[in-house]
């Protein structure tokens, strides 16, 4: 098969009528152009030009090929110029992935004046707790809380959220309640996003991280059963604070190691090759969003720099 750019330089000669000019408009020498020429008319076992001194024309094989190349190459370039303007542009539909917590006025605020900003960008919006594959439901962004489970996505960490270990008076009655983060191992514990019901809990405390292996006898793809299964008993839980704030205070949940109480929070997205620009103003965007579910890292960042400035002016 003929090299396509051999193809799309004979046709910008018999536009022209002249190697010169279709080497100037292609930015190509003008040896570059005759050899791309010859090339194809080898591949091709044809002539497809008239060669003088003074003129170029087409041979009746090179009309033909040319009539049958002309507009195919058009459409191809066509298509190139809207994917490359689509990348460019800030336009097109962008599909969003939420959990429910985020579900939320707040969320809803952010994103009507998202769509205002950019009002070429059509939204669509899946507001659930299962971890949907971006890739088989073409999924542009989730945002996701806690522990990441598919390690080809690339992910963006927009801030901390606060998260309660829990468990019930029942489930604790025969055991002694986790004293440190590595007792977690010793203790039933109710999953998500679990595999062979094993998971990973990344907890943070301040400036301290730890990841623990944990395991339990229920693991679910939803917090909703996550919460419904710890309420019952069978582990300790480890979800959103309003998810458990009112049976902490009605004390049918015990709240444990407190100071362990912040995950990550991530937007995640299938690739960072060739991002949309769709995709690139939402994520910076989110960024700038102060949400109210979780702190940027910005923030924090700032806070201990003024805590060192304080201390600094008070020695």
């Amino acid at each position: 098969m003929s090299d396509l750019n051999d193809i799309a330089v004979f046709v910008k000669v018999a536009q022209f009528e002249s190697f010169s000019r279709a080497a100037h408009a292609l930015a190509m020498p003008v040896s570059t152009v005759s050899r791309k020429v010859t090339a194809l008319e080898e591949r091709l076992g044809v002539t497809l030009l008239h060669r003088t001194t003074r003129k170029l024309s087409l041979t009746a094989q090179g009309r033909a090929y040319f009539d049958q190349c002309s507009e195919p190459l058009n459409d191809l370039f066509d298509a190139e110029r809207v994917l490359t303007n689509t990348q460019k542009k800030p336009e097109g539909l962008l599909k969003i992935s939420v959990p429910v917590i985020l579900g939320q006025e707040p969320f809803y605020e952010f994103l009507s004046s998202f769509l205002k900003t950019y009002p070429r960008i059509q939204v669509d919006l899946f507001v659930t707790n299962l971890f949907l594959d971006l890739i088989a439901e073409n999924v542009d962004v989730a945002i996701r809380f806690g522990e990441l489970q598919d390690s080809t996505l690339v992910a963006q960490r927009l801030g901390r959220s606060v998260r309660y270990l829990v468990a019930t008076p029942e489930y604790l009655r025969d055991r002694l309640p986790p004293s440190r983060p590595e007792d977690l191992g010793q203790h039933q514990c109710v999953l998500l996003q679990a595999r062979n019901n094993e998971a990973e809990w990344h907890l943070i405390s301040g400036r301290r991280s730890i990841k623990l292996r944990v395991s339990g006898p229920v693991a679910a793809h939803d917090v909703e059963a996550v919460s419904a299964f710890t309420y019952r008993g069978h582990g300790i839980g480890f979800l959103p604070s309003t998810y458990c704030d009112a049976q902490i205070a009605r004390g049918e949940l015990i709240r444990l190691l407190p100071e362990w109480s912040e995950i990550f929070v991530h937007a995640v997205y299938p690739t960072r090759r060739f991002l949309p620009s769709k995709l690139q103003v939402f994520l910076d965007e989110l960024k700038a969003w102060h949400s109210p579910l979780w702190t940027p890292l910005r923030d924090r960042t700032q806070q201990n720099s003024a805590k060192v400035n304080k201390a600094s002016v008070r020695s």
